[in-house]
């Protein structure tokens, strides 16, 4: 994981922007349940009454309210409400502290609506009749008997009366009872606490629907629509949500768009990064990677990375702010079913940790498996000629049916392992879900928590599991890309042996004439125990041809390997114009040669693109001029494009003859100082090989020629031959010298040419010696 953060650097700023409006999301996504919980609560339960705090009261309503506040606390309530109107209502100044007022009325409320709606309750805690007409008539009759006999001075008569009305609870009554001294305030209020113990009324949620529906009846009482009071509630409500969901989809399209740049931007970079460093690597490192995994990482494990980041930036990100998000809501409700949601986030850690135990080692085998699938699909399609020429298709099928069945059998295991995540995620969530509507039910019954309260805990619960369901979903993709990322970075910070120096002496060698010179060079390939090559030791000259020549394996190309720089040599030094090459940059060594392949390879396009690709400053001239010399205008007049004909990859669609001269004529155009023809003539007729060499001199004159070359042949005439055996130099000379001196030369002088061609060649080394001698004279 900590690859992809590192791949996604580049575009930190964005990913800011993003958790932002992740978070903005999530608050939008869990107001809606609190949203639905106040419309089941409120909007149909309470009316649209959201507390206990009337907006209007009438005065004498207000009034009775008093008697059961504490009278320090009164002048608070005066104060938040106005003086009475003509209809003796009294308003709700708007600088009223409603929180506080609330918490001030919530019992008193309860009381005047236990009294006005329920049985006439004694003060000795006893209760008379339920509403019925006597008992009224009753109540009625003591408090007008205690009120006169107050107005008429008789002590006696009052108590009397007195205690007759403080039989039966009314505001009036308990008015009078204090004005008579049967009661202080205190006792008063301590009697109203035990009345709501008396009747159940423990909970404040209890309690705020008690003060609500008081809050109802007075309104009942004033004469307001409590329907248009409830539509109301429920209209903002609903246009709240509207609201919510048309910003929540806005802010997830923009994140979702964010998301898709991001991925799009860092598997853009990825690939360049790629595709750099690939080409800044020796031979030394690309023999570390095979080309089949090079293709694989550059594209399906960049395309696992891209995948993975915009679900990163969409879910895992998403999923624990909306998770905690939803554990800060639920601690709110104060329900007393929090365990339930750490029960339910225990388990489903314990299984997401057990799955992912189990298919996190295959999805690292995943990778190596494709690798080998493609290694195996590039060598059929590369080598069906030989497979079908040697009858092999059965093995190559078998080869293949192995591979494939490989990756087959690992998919499987890890698709149905992770296939288990969903069913037990779901098996959980709806387990947690019958649990909490279980326990829920006995606390709405109790009173502890209201219908909507269960509805939105039932929500935000599942909300909190819906963050580990995406989390679940997410570890399917990432322990693959994980991989795949890692990769990558094994590709990118594999360092790299060849480097340019410092300060390049790059002036000097693009000025020099190209002279060549080995000294004492050996090397030995990365893991080899043994040199390739040792103490080689010699100058090749501008102007002249030198050729090497010697057995298959005994380090001709490697000899052109290190002067082209693909490998830093062991030990001695290479130097072009007295300047070594490892002091000077790649791109200017490489200027300076034109190099053709062993092995002919062309790039799909055009043969005009192949010849033109040593450079963008290759004019048409020096294009058909290199065609020319390498004898390749005649198979290009065949054909009706010309240099236009279209070309295939590896140049497939044309012959190895054809194949190998347009290398040649690409060498050419350059017009280089220093030519490296790696066995490069194997693949023409002597005709041609004879026509090519003959051109090839008279336009190359001044340029140091180097041929590797299996044919003597071919470089009968070179200005100096090596022959190399077991990677040393056995002899040294031309032609004629090495027949005379080196057993290795004649050994394969003798192998290739007749007697009479053996005679020949050297009565025109010895002829071509007296003409030089001669002309030195």
């Amino acid at each position: 994981m900590k690859n992809i953060l590192r791949f996604m650097k580049g575009s930190r700023k964005i990913v800011i922007v993003i958790l932002l409006l992740l978070v903005a999301q999530a608050w939008c996504d869990l107001s809606l349940p609190d949203l639905t919980s106040k419309v089941l609560n409120i909007g149909l339960q309470q009316g649209g009454i959201e507390d206990a705090v009337p907006d209007t009261i009438r005065a004498e309503s207000l009034e009775d309210l008093e008697l059961f506040v504490p009278d320090e606390d009164i002048e608070t309530i005066e104060k938040a409400y106005g003086e009475a109107d003509e209809n003796g209502v009294r308003h709700l100044l708007a600088e009223a502290d409603r929180e506080e007022l609330n918490a001030l009325l919530l019992q008193p409320e309860s009381i005047l609506y236990g009294i006005s709606n329920a049985a006439s309750f004694s003060m000795d805690g006893g209760t008379a009749g339920a509403d019925t007409d006597e008992s009224a008539q009753g109540e009625t009759e003591a408090g007008v008997t205690a009120q006169n006999a107050a107005g008429e001075g008789t002590d006696e008569a009052a108590g009397a009366a007195g205690a007759a009305a403080a039989s039966l609870i009314t505001p009036d009554n308990i008015r009078l009872a204090l004005k008579l001294g049967m009661m202080t305030k205190d006792e008063l209020l301590e009697r109203a606490q035990e009345m709501l113990g008396e009747s159940g009324a423990l909970s404040d949620t209890y309690l705020k629907q008690v003060a609500v529906r008081f809050v109802s009846d007075e309104y009942a009482a004033q004469g307001v629509d409590l329907d248009a009071l409830r539509s109301r509630y429920l209209y903002i409500s609903g246009a709240k949500m509207l609201l919510m969901t048309v910003l929540m989809s806005a802010i997830a399209i923009l994140i979702g768009l964010l998301a898709a740049r991001v991925s799009a931007r860092t598997a853009f970079k990825l690939r360049g990064q790629l595709y750099e460093k690939v080409m800044r690597f020796g031979s030394a490192e690309m023999e570390s990677f095979s080309s089949a995994s090079l293709i694989t990482r550059a594209t399906n494990d960049v395309q696992q990375v891209q995948m993975v980041i915009v679900i990163f930036l969409r879910m895992v990100l998403y999923a624990p702010v909306l998770a905690g998000f939803g554990i800060f809501r639920v601690t709110q409700y104060h329900a007393g079913m929090g365990w339930i949601i750490v029960l339910a986030v225990v388990i489903l850690c314990a299984c997401i940790g057990i799955l992912m135990g189990f298919a996190m080692p295959k999805f690292r085998i995943m990778q190596q498996l494709v690798d080998r699938l493609n290694l195996v699909s590039r060598e059929l399609l590369t080598g069906i000629m030989p497979i079908r020429a040697f009858h092999r298709e059965e093995h190559e099928e078998e080869r293949f049916g192995k591979a494939n069945d490989d990756l087959y059998r690992t998919q499987l295991f890890t698709n149905r392992t992770m296939s288990l995540m969903m069913p037990v995620m779901m098996l959980v969530m709806n387990g947690i879900s019958v649990l909490i509507v279980w326990v829920g039910a006995h606390r709405v019954d109790l009173g502890a928590i209201q219908v909507g309260d269960l509805t939105a805990f039932i929500t935000y619960s599942m909300v909190i599991v819906m963050g580990f369901l995406m989390i679940s979903a997410i570890s399917i993709m990432l322990p693959r890309a994980s991989v795949a990322a890692a990769r990558i970075a094994e590709v990118l910070d594999k360092p790299v042996s060849l480097t340019d120096p410092a300060a390049p002496r790059d002036e000097e060698i693009l000025a020099g004439e190209g002279r060549v010179e080995f000294k004492d060079v050996g090397f030995a390939y990365p893991g080899a125990e043994a040199e390739a090559v040792k103490n080689i030791s010699f100058t090749a000259e501008p102007g002249k041809t030198t050729a090497i020549i010697g057995s298959t394996g005994c380090g001709k190309s490697t000899l052109l390997y290190l002067l082209l720089r693909f490998y830093d040599v062991s030990k001695g030094s290479i130097t072009i114009d007295d300047v070594d090459i490892r002091e000077v940059s790649q791109k200017a060594l490489r200027d300076r040669i034109g190099y053709v392949p062993q092995k002919g390879r062309l790039f799909t396009g055009t043969i005009e693109s192949n010849i033109k690709y040593g450079g963008e400053e290759i004019s048409d001239e020096d294009m058909k001029m290199a065609a020319h010399i390498a004898q390749a205008q005649e198979f290009i007049d065949t054909r009706k494009e010309g240099y236009d004909a279209p070309v295939a990859q590896e140049g497939s669609n044309v012959s190895g003859g054809q194949r190998q001269r347009l290398s040649i004529a690409r060498a050419i155009a350059k017009k280089p100082k220093i030519f490296l023809f790696d066995d490069a003539f194997s693949a023409l007729d002597f005709k041609t090989d004879l026509a090519l060499r003959k051109e090839l001199a008279e336009k190359t004159q001044g340029a140091t020629v180097i041929i590797v070359a299996q044919r003597i042949s071919t470089i009968l005439h070179a200005d100096k031959i090596l022959c190399i055996e077991d990677g040393e130099i056995a002899g040294m000379g031309t032609h004629a010298e090495l027949m005379e001196s080196c057993q290795a030369y004649r050994e394969i002088a003798k192998s290739q040419l007749s007697e009479e061609e053996l005679a020949g060649t050297a009565a025109g080394a010895a002829g071509k010696a007296d003409d030089a001698k001669g002309g030195e004279d």
